[in-house]
Parts: structure tokens; C-alpha cells; sequence
């Protein structure tokens, strides 16, 4: 069930560094850890007493000569126990309130709004520091200038290297005053000097910080993850000059191909979370002012089944119906971001307007970037390639791309074992990044240190085949050839056309292809990205093609392009590829338990994945209908990845034409508006896809 407390911890935690960190640290408050110690002590001390008093009864049954000297053993022992208690619950540090001065203020923007604003000083002030600054829609929280965080800054090296933190609520959202705006437009010429954009709001608290912080040596930095990382994107607009370098982490792009769409289609289970960006507040306040639904059941899959077609949703978001005061004493009653979806099916000027990356053009040469992503991005893995190939391919900056095998801010975790859904990489992955990479780009360019080039290349990448860190001086690497290959009778993936004909399927409407075998209910699939795909191959409405064991290992490295010829019985149609690493019978199992049921014989790993809703397949902003039973060409491109299939695996597609409840369903009858279609428009319908259709895999020579 999802409760308001779970969302909080997600969205707050993930974007202050510390993205679903298990650590006992970062989760409970000193008080409890004070508490939980004093129990821990008083424990042993009880179990010690008990241990003496048996220790004594059997020496003296037993053997009498030992008797002394094990007695002063175990008193000893005592002693030290009862010592490191006394230390542990009156001596207990919390690093971060023991170095850093934390003051809470508000900043003044252009317009007279003003930002909630926390910085974290060093206390230590015989030298100056550069600032790094966050700015979030997730509350800067904990509030109240003797509240302190566990950690501050990107990781716990940064932390201990000694900067300035700042941490911002962005207009409209938490102690921040104004009006929030999902992903807020930028305004290109403004008229006048009042008139505000996620730039300008960044430029004056930069202003404002360089003027009024003390110890503060002129350098500036941004970073975030997610939503926070597109803030750090805009930082990089109409930039301040004392801005230096930039780390937008899975940042947003466009709202109509991250996280809430996926090529038009909608991602379904965000729904629940519509109300953390939807619900809009007209005043600072430091408590959630929204409550997410309760669908009262953990059957994500049957619940949105039995409340097709979209427009069944309406009511729930309809805060008028909510009986929360905060809510009802908000007057704000409409969800801004439901509003939007449903009423903006297409991606027409009002997607367009939000969109940041044809604002990522002649940027401060002097600033440098380093976009962070994970491969197995559920949310932001769009945002986050094209925000560096963007800004790589108009700008003269320094741009670093780093990509390792996380889901959405795994890099920011601390835990040792790097384990996605049910597929291991390794232990210390994200320890590496923060230590070797993210903690030596932010020194380089702030602290002016002298870093080895080897250091920050390029591309520093994950091949998460070979589970291996490679270095590229360009990404896509320059080496890769690009190799095409056939959708083939026989469930075969061949080098060559053999023959041409048709495939068919039926894709029920009542019974459409799950994306995951979990039943729960959950916003984002995490683990999805890797999930085992055996369950969808022996369906009969997914279609499989596979090559035979390979016979040396096959490197992709950059975009997966599908270009489909395809043809429908009815009117639209969605078009899902994935790319499957069909392990061999014998693979070794790994060492640590994933799931007990689970075997890694013969997994079906998904490496890539991505769908096209059919009516969208020439424009996204002009959709048009298929004309029934007339063979069509669609292309969808997968986005990049870097996967080694090794020696003994199979490269295998598997194409379907739905993905529930992780998208909406289309009904596979065009209608102008899915948000607004009825129960009569969803039909069950025969897809084809013909033996011409091919993918183009991105092959490293």
C-alpha cells in the first residue's frame, strides 16, 4: 500500500545524496541512536552478568585452578563493555553538526519572492571553501537551525574535503514562497527585469551567496539527482560567472520522453505519484501538503485493468473530494500535472516550452559538466544521455558522461553489494564513483587541484556484460561499426534476410502483457530493467527471435535502433522491443542469494527496452491512425547501452504491443485524446510483423 510516509522517504532522501540508503545512519535520528545504544549496553551487560554467575558455577563443579584467572577475563570484558557504553552514549558525534555551521534564511529572487535557503559551513574558517549548491522540489528538510543532516554534499568524501553546502527549495515548493511549475520553461528574452525562469532564480541565489557567505573562494558548483539534476542542467542557462562546474545526475530533459512519458505513452504507474508534483501550495509550509491515493489492494496489474480506460482516474485526483484540512484549507483543488497530462495528449507547444535541451546551446565554455546516469535508469535514462550528447554537440565545455550499472540514483549509495532486481555486478561501485570520480571532478574545478586527465575522461562507462569500467575519449566510442540484422522465421535472428513473410499475433485487450511477474504495487519498478524475461517469451502474444549461441563475445556500445514493418487490424497500436542476454544452462550461480526461487540458468536478462505508441511513429505533436491491414514501417530507437554478450549466450528481441500496468493501455482504435477515449474504443486486435523488419546493433570492432 502506498502511504505518504514512503514517498516521502523516496523523494526526499534520494535527492540529498543518500538516494534508498539502507545504512542505519542515514535513517534514524541521533535520539534513536542514542536510545538503540543504551539498549544495546544494557543487554549485554545483563547476558554478561548471567555469563559470570555461570562461569562461577562451573569452575568451581569443574576445575578450580582456572577459576581466578578466567574470572578476571570476563570482569575485564565487562568493564570494557560497560566503558564503551559510557563513550558510545556521551560522547556520540554527528560529524556533520560537530564541523558545519547550519543556518537557515531566505533569498531574495528578482521578483520578491524569496527561497528557503540551508547552508551548511565549515566551522573551521583558516581557509576558503567553493560552494556547492542543490536546489530541490524535495524539501531541504530536516527544518530548524539545530536540525542537521547525517551527511551533506554529493557523497562523504566531498563532505570531509570541506565545502559550502546549500541546499534550496525552489519556488513554489516546502518554505519556499511563489508558485511551482513543473518543469518551469525557460524564458529566452525577457522583458523586463522582474520577469523569472529556473535560470534566473539559480543566477540570484549564486549572487547572492558569493556576496553574503563567508570564506566562500568565488566557485561555485551544481549538482542533483532527478528532478534536482534538472535544476542543475538550468544552472548552466544564462549562467552566473562564478559558476564552474555542473553535475546534472538522471536529470529530466522533457517531460513528453522522461519519466511520466515514454514516446507518448504513459507511464501508468506514476499515476499514484501525480500529487507530490500536482498538488499545488500558496504558502511556505515545512509538512507535505499532499496525500497520494490509496488503491487499497497490492495488485497493481488488476487494479488499472478494472479501471480502464484512463478517464476512471479522474476522481481520484479531484482534491475537492479529500477530507485532509490541509488540503481542503489550501483552496487549490485541481492537479496541475493530471490537468496537463490529459488535456496535452500530444507533444505540442506546451510540452515543447518545458523542454531544456534546445536551451543547452552556447553555453560558458569555462563551466564543466559531468552527466551521471545509471543503465538501468527507469525514469530519467533519456534525460540523462541526451543532456550530455547535447551539450557535447554545441558546446566546447568540458563534458563528461559517466555510466554505471545502477537504476535511478544508485550511484549515490553506499552499500557494498551493487545488485539490481536479480542480476549482481559487484561490490563497491557506487564507493568507486563517489571516491575516484564524482569527489575528483568537483576538486578539480573548484578547489583548482591538480588532477590527472586520466582521471575525467571522456566517457567513463560500465560494460555491464563483462561488469567492467572502460574509458572512452568519445561516446558513442568511435570504434563501433553498425551491424544490421533480421527478424527471421523459426524464432531466429539472422545476418541476412531468408525469407519474406508474416508473423502474427493477437493482442488481447483483456489480457495484455504484464511488465513484470512482481505483484505489488510500486511507482517505479526498480528492478524491472534487468528482470528475467522467460515469463513474456512463452506467451503467445510476444514474439521471440534469438541468435544461436554466440561463439565470441559481442560488444554493443551506443543507440539500438528497430526499424519495424508492421501491420494492425485496427487503428493505433503500441510497438514494445526489448533486447534479452539469454544466459547459458550452466552459467555459474552467483555467490550471494537474490532470490531463493530464482535460478540464473538460462536467464532471460533485459538489457534494453523502449516502446513507440503507434500513432505517433511519423511526429509526436501531429499523431495519425494506421490504415487497417496495410503494411506500415515504424522506427524506435532503444537508446544506448554498453553490454558485452559474452562467449555461450544468446542475443534474443522479444516484440509485444503492450507492457501493463508500466504503460497505459492502448486501446488499438486511434483516438484523438487516450486520456479521454471510452470503454467502446478498446479492442482486441491481430498485429503482423513481417521477416523484413530489422535492428541495428551498435557493434565495438
Amino acid at each position: 500500500m502506498f502511504t505518504m510516509n514512503n514517498y516521502e522517504k523516496y523523494f526526499k532522501v534520494e535527492n540529498f545524496g543518500k538516494y534508498s540508503q539502507k545504512s542505519l545512519e542515514m535513517l534514524i535520528s541521533n535520539s534513536t541512536k542514542l536510545l538503540l545504544s543504551a539498549i544495546i549496553i544494557l543487554i549485554g551487560l545483563i547476558l554478561m552478568y548471567f555469563l559470570i554467575k555461570l562461569i562461577k558455577r562451573k569452575l568451581k563443579e569443574n576445575n578450580k585452578f582456572y577459576f581466578p584467572i578466567i574470572i578476571t577475563i570476563t570482569k575485564f570484558l565487562y568493564i570494557l563493555l560497560l566503558v564503551y557504553g559510557v563513550i558510545n552514549i556521551f560522547f556520540f558525534k554527528n560529524y556533520v553538526k560537530e564541523n558545519y555551521s547550519k543556518t537557515e534564511l531566505t533569498i531574495t529572487m528578482r521578483d520578491g519572492v524569496k527561497l528557503h535557503t540551508t547552508i551548511y559551513a565549515p566551522k573551521n574558517k583558516s581557509q576558503t571553501y567553493p560552494i556547492l549548491l542543490l536546489r530541490t522540489p524535495y524539501s531541504c528538510s530536516p527544518y530548524g537551525e539545530d536540525e542537521y543532516l547525517e551527511q551533506v554534499g554529493p557523497n562523504k568524501y566531498l563532505m570531509k574535503d570541506g565545502y559550502i553546502f546549500v541546499y534550496q527549495d525552489v519556488r513554489g515548493r516546502w518554505m519556499s514562497e511563489g508558485v511551482f511549475d513543473n518543469m518551469r520553461a525557460y524564458v529566452p528574452n525577457k522583458k523586463s527585469k522582474k520577469e523569472f525562469d529556473e535560470s534566473t532564480d539559480t543566477y540570484d541565489t549564486i549572487d547572492w551567496l558569493i556576496e553574503n557567505v563567508d570564506n566562500n573562494n568565488g566557485n561555485v558548483g551544481t549538482w542533483g539527482i532527478s528532478y534536482p539534476g534538472f535544476y542543475s542542467t538550468f544552472s548552466l542557462i544564462d549562467a552566473h560567472p562564478a559558476l564552474k562546474a555542473a553535475s546534472p545526475q538522471a536529470p529530466i530533459a522533457d517531460f513528453f520522453f522522461d519519466d511520466f512519458h515514454k514516446n507518448g505513452a504513459y507511464m501508468l504507474s506514476y499515476f499514484t505519484a501525480t500529487p507530490l508534483f500536482g498538488k499545488i501550495k500558496n504558502q511556505p509550509m515545512d509538512k507535505p501538503w499532499y496525500t497520494f491515493p490509496d488503491l487499497k489492494t497490492q495488485d497493481q496489474y488488476q487494479y488499472f485493468l478494472d479501471n480502464t480506460p484512463l478517464q476512471n482516474l479522474n476522481n481520484i485526483l479531484d482534491y475537492r473530494k479529500n477530507k485532509d484540512p490541509l488540503i481542503q484549507n489550501n483552496h487549490l483543488t485541481k492537479d496541475v500535472l493530471w490537468d496537463e497530462i490529459i488535456n496535452h495528449p500530444n507533444y505540442d507547444e506546451h510540452w515543447k516550452a518545458k523542454g531544456i535541451l534546445p536551451h543547452l546551446k552556447n553555453l560558458n565554455s569555462n563551466i564543466a559538466t559531468m552527466v551521471v546516469g545509471g543503465w538501468f535508469d527507469a525514469e530519467d535514462l533519456y534525460g540523462s544521455l541526451e543532456t550530455y550528447k547535447t551539450i557535447e554537440k554545441y558546446n566546447t565545455n568540458n563534458n563528461t558522461l559517466v555510466f554505471g550499472p545502477w537504476n535511478h540514483g544508485a550511484w549515490a549509495e553506499t552499500k557494498v553489494k551493487n545488485i539490481i532486481g536479480n542480476y549482481y555486478f559487484g561490490d563497491s561501485i557506487s564507493e568507486f564513483y563517489q571516491r575516484e570520480i564524482e569527489t575528483k571532478f568537483f576538486n578539480k574545478y573548484l578547489k583548482n587541484k591538480d588532477i590527472h586527465p586520466s582521471s575525467l575522461p571522456e566517457a567513463y562507462v560500465f560494460d555491464t556484460g563483462l561488469k567492467k569500467w572502460k574509458t572512452y575519449d568519445s561516446w558513442p566510442p568511435s570504434n563501433i561499426s553498425k551491424k544490421i540484422m533480421f527478424l527471421s522465421n523459426g524464432q531466429k535472428l539472422t545476418n541476412s534476410k531468408v525469407l519474406d513473410t508474416a508473423i502474427t499475433f493477437i493482442s488481447d485487450i483483456n489480457h495484455p502483457v504484464p511488465y513484470s511477474e512482481d505483484i505489488k504495487i510500486t511507482f517505479i519498478p526498480k528492478k524491472f530493467m534487468t528482470d528475467d524475461q522467460r515469463f513474456s517469451a512463452r506467451r503467445p502474444d510476444v514474439l521471440v527471435f534469438e541468435t544461436d549461441i554466440l561463439e565470441d563475445n559481442l560488444t554493443l556500445a551506443g543507440n539500438i535502433v528497430a526499424k519495424l514493418k508492421i501491420a494492425t487490424t485496427g487503428t493505433d497500436a503500441d510497438w514494445i522491443v526489448k533486447i534479452i542476454d539469454v544466459h547459458p544452462s550452466n552459467v555459474e550461480e552467483p555467490k550471494i542469494a537474490i532470490q531463493d526461487h530464482l535460478k540464473m540458468s538460462n536467464y532471460h536478462m533485459m538489457v534494453r527496452s523502449e516502446v513507440m505508441r503507434g500513432k505517433f511513429r511519423n511526429s509526436f505533436s501531429n499523431p495519425e491512425p494506421f490504415v487497417a491491414n496495410k503494411p506500415t514501417e515504424i522506427e524506435i530507437k532503444l537508446q544506448d547501452l554498453f553490454h558485452t554478450f559474452k562467449k555461450g549466450h544468446k542475443l534474443q528481441v522479444q516484440i509485444q504491443s503492450s507492457w501493463f500496468p508500466l504503460i497505459d493501455l492502448n486501446p488499438q482504435t486511434f483516438v484523438p485524446n487516450i486520456y479521454k477515449a471510452s470503454k467502446k474504443d478498446f479492442k482486441t486486435q491481430t498485429h503482423t510483423v513481417f521477416t523484413t523488419s530489422t535492428i541495428e546493433l551498435p557493434i565495438i570492432k
